[in-house]
């Protein structure tokens, strides 16, 4: 059995957990913020069989979109206007997963 840790931008979130709920998988949601951009995101804690990781993944993958984003200017925190206080453009989104072992899993 493995637990699969997906962190994934909340513009996404609706969507990989209804593919996901929608194939049977048991998915839990925890409201996350990145520390980045300092923006939402969903922390999804799925325990599924070693047979069933590559789905979930796929699923994961398929529905996490990468886009850019606007890093917001640093001037508004008392920087001059020099290049680095300018804004600039990054990728946010996609998703990281993690699958860990589990030893034991017991429902009650």
């Amino acid at each position: 059995m493995k637990l699969i840790i997906a962190i994934v931008n909340n513009d996404d979130s609706a969507v990989v957990s209804s593919a996901l709920t929608g194939e049977n998988f048991i998915v839990t949601k925890l409201s996350t913020t990145g520390g980045f951009l300092m923006v939402g995101n969903t922390t999804f804690l799925i325990g599924a069989e070693d047979g069933d990781v590559a789905r979930v993944k796929e699923i994961i993958k398929k529905y996490s979109q990468t886009r850019t984003a606007s890093n917001p200017s640093t001037a508004s925190f008392g920087r001059s206007l020099s290049k680095d206080g300018l804004p600039s453009e990054v990728k946010v989104g996609g998703a990281t997963v993690f699958v860990l072992d589990v030893n034991s899993m017991e429902k009650y």
